[in-house]
């Protein structure tokens, strides 16, 4: 985790700290800390110096900048490659049901329970907060229809969102190679999964699971531009990139947006921490569940 890392000693600001193409000083890296934790919230100790070079040396490539000053003047003065940057410093590692249990605890915990109020004309809204790729939302679009095959006429809706603008347009396509859904299981494959046409080693989920889901640019450094409540959120392997007083505003924020008795889910290597606490309880391996009024 990032909390872990020893920070080394402050170097001079023009010692190198990387070898290569471009001259990589620690000045540089200091500058890119600075504006990664500001537009997003990322910490980066320096022991990452040598990733966020070989993320970056391919942006000064692509804009044919011969050095990181003149990058940091472009990143200063463009929001845009701002963005590009934050994209090209964050880790979007996803899969189909990745941390199988929480789609189990999602059906068990969550769907089946409130299905007699779902049918009857309630609302479930559910969150995947940095949605990456689209397989976590339309992971959970498919749990949803293993129990609401009819989801699309009922008030069930699935809000994905993500800072970086190229992953949210991969998840609205919906298309997948083959060996990236392998995963999913079978019986939903079959169902919920459609050939892609000219293409044998690709598939596309389907309308019934698209049509559930909204994908959004959202950071969630910024503001959330709505309101809840979520009967469950998922936010998985982000707050590792945080410090420990960021993370615990995060954990605050969502709890704050789950309904009572909602579940929020996290990875595997993270841990709720902070006034988030108060409310919610551990509710399984990496799950916690909101408190009602009464338990608080």
């Amino acid at each position: 985790m990032t909390l872990a890392v020893q920070r080394a000693p402050a170097r001079a600001a023009d010692a190198p700290l990387v070898t290569g193409e471009f001259a990589f000083a620690a000045a540089d890296f200091r500058a890119i800390a600075e504006i990664a934790k500001a537009e997003a919230g990322i910490d980066l100790p320096e022991s990452k110096a040598t990733l966020v070079y070989s993320r970056l040396a391919k942006r000064l490539r692509s804009l044919g900048l011969p050095n990181f000053t003149e990058y940091l003047d472009r990143v200063h003065g463009d929001e845009q490659e701002r963005g590009n940057m934050i994209a090209a410093l964050t880790t979007n590692v996803t899969r189909f049901f990745r941390e199988p249990h929480h789609f189990e605890y999602l059906k068990k915990n969550i769907l089946e329970p409130r299905a007699a109020h779902i049918r009857k004309g309630g609302r479930l809204r559910l969150w995947s907060s940095a949605c990456s790729t689209g397989q976590e939302p339309y992971s959970m679009a498919l749990t949803v229809l293993s129990v609401f095959p009819d989801a699309r006429q009922l008030d069930i809706r699935i809000l994905a969102t993500d800072l970086n603008p190229n992953v949210v347009a991969h998840g609205k396509r919906g298309l997948y190679r083959n060996e990236e859904v392998a995963e999913v299981p079978q019986a939903l494959r079959t169902k919920w999964l459609e050939p892609v046409a000219g293409d044998a080693d690709s598939m596309r989920v389907g309308e019934a699971a698209r049509a559930l889901v909204a994908f959004r640019e959202l950071n969630l450094m910024g503001n959330w531009p709505f309101k809840g409540p979520f009967d469950a959120i998922f936010c998985r392997n982000v707050a590792i990139y945080f410090d420990h007083e960021t993370q615990g505003k995060i954990w605050k924020r969502l709890a704050g947006l789950l309904a009572d008795g909602g579940d929020l889910y996290i990875g595997h290597s993270e841990r709720v921490s902070g006034s988030a606490m108060n409310i919610l309880t551990a509710n399984g391996v990496t799950s916690y569940r909101k408190k009602s009024d009464a338990q608080r």
